[in-house]
């Protein structure tokens, strides 16, 4: 089962994210707490990191926030080499879309091999913009 973040208006999907299976999530989280929160979760990234990620929603104004951690994510992964892959189907979506990465941010993608926290912060933006949350399902 994964993690997928939403924005909808009404009925209407503005934009989603199929982030991938909770355990990445958990590793992307624990990466940030280790590296940018010298490893005191929730410290630096708040929104990122004290949220469950089982349900619920970002508000508008947490997605606001949420804008400046990943400024602060990017930079901070941008500084570290890569890592090995955790799990099959990174390995297997670096494969199908070509994926080498040469920095640790890199090494963060969704399922459709697109890097993590440029969709995170497209998502956010998306909510800021139309005033809707991002819902965890």
């Amino acid at each position: 089962m994964g993690l997928y973040l939403c924005v909808f208006d009404g009925d209407e999907e503005q934009e989603g994210v199929e982030v991938g299976p909770y355990a990445d999530f958990n590793a992307f989280r624990d990466t940030v707490a280790a590296l940018v929160e010298n490893g005191d979760a929730g410290s630096v990234c708040p929104v990122l990191n004290t949220h469950s990620d089982c349900d619920g929603e970002w508000t508008a104004q947490e997605a606001e926030r949420l804008l400046v951690e990943l400024a602060q994510i990017e930079a901070a992964l941008q500084r570290h080499p890569p890592t090995p892959f955790t799990a099959d189907w990174k390995y297997a979506a670096a494969k199908t879309f070509g994926i080498a990465p040469n920095t640790l941010l890199d090494c963060f993608f969704d399922i459709d091999g697109e890097p993590l926290v440029e969709r995170l912060r497209e998502l956010a933006q998306v909510s800021v913009s139309s005033g809707q949350p991002i819902l965890f399902q």
